[in-house]
């Protein structure tokens, strides 16, 4: 799997959500909405996601296995580093 394309919008607002990221997978595949947050650890991801009936968020895109999910972490936070 090939990250081909990573898009960061960064956001300035008092918060935990720091921006949003896009990402092109193999240039067939986009995901938006991958949020970039504060936690107490530091800047981490949350994949898209949407609310269900019973009010609990469930991811709608993610990926399978945690090197897969380290991977797509690291590639984004690197990115948005970068970003101005």
């Amino acid at each position: 799997m090939q990250i081909g394309d990573i898009r960061i919008r960064k956001i300035d607002k008092e918060g935990k959500l720091k921006g949003v990221a896009s990402i092109t997978i193999d240039g067939v595949f986009v995901v938006h909405d991958i949020k970039i947050i504060e936690g107490d650890k530091g800047l981490f991801i949350a994949m898209p996601s949407k609310k269900g009936q019973d009010g609990e968020y469930r991811d709608i895109a993610h990926p399978i296995d945690q090197p897969t999910r380290e991977m797509l972490s690291q590639a984004i936070l690197e990115a948005f580093d970068q970003a101005e």
